[in-house]
């Protein structure tokens, strides 16, 4: 096997709890006293664009919630959407044991919209951990689709077999894998350890 340079970790449900899935989603629209299937249908009309960093979250919001008034505001609104995220601190432990070793290059290759990815770098602290982040908001394309991990290898300049992509959605792993990179399917912290270990990327 080619020596691994480069470890690419997806973000939601990996190293962090889901950002604006359809749980976090039905939860913050059900709690602010919203109809969720208008929600939804309004939603799928432009989560792609938002996605991929083609509109703003105020834009997002004005289609999705602010076309009639509110009893409540946009920050009331983005305030809620951060209460459904949380840390999953074994993850970030296993990244913080590689980025110690200081032999690879750490990043991010995640699907999110802008405003929300932003917030989760920062109220995370990602920083501490990933050196560069490869989100669908500044890529303009997202995956499974083969251009975004394309991109990540052309601007780290690393050959896929160098590569390590890790992921809880199979078909973003097979994705992967189709172009020659190493590859883990995320289940739990401890499966990705011995997962890690196996390939002695970690002691």
């Amino acid at each position: 096997m080619s020596e691994i340079t480069a470890i690419f970790f997806d973000i939601g449900g990996v190293c962090l709890s889901n950002g604006w899935s359809d749980p976090e989603r039905q939860q913050v629209v059900c709690a602010l006293g919203l109809d969720f299937a208008a929600f939804e249908r309004r939603h799928l009309q432009v989560i792609d664009a938002f996605d991929y960093g083609q509109i703003s979250l105020k834009d997002y919001l004005d289609w999705t919630v602010f076309y009639k008034p509110r009893p409540f505001t946009p920050r009331d609104f983005f305030n809620e959407i951060g209460q459904t995220m949380a840390a999953l601190p074994e993850t970030l432990q296993i990244v913080g044991e590689l980025r110690d070793t200081h032999h690879y290059l750490l990043a991010t290759l995640n699907n999110e919209p802008r405003e929300i990815n932003e917030y989760r770098i920062q109220h995370f602290g990602l920083r501490d951990y990933f050196s560069a982040f490869f989100s669908s908001c500044y890529l303009g394309v997202k995956k499974p689709q083969l251009a975004i991990y394309q991109k990540a290898l052309q601007i780290t300049q690393r050959r896929p077999e160098e590569c390590l992509f890790i992921d809880d959605v199979e078909v973003n792993v097979e994705a992967a894998r189709s172009l020659g990179m190493h590859a883990i399917q995320f289940a739990k912290p401890g499966q990705l350890r011995q997962a890690l270990k196996n390939m002695n990327l970690l002691k």
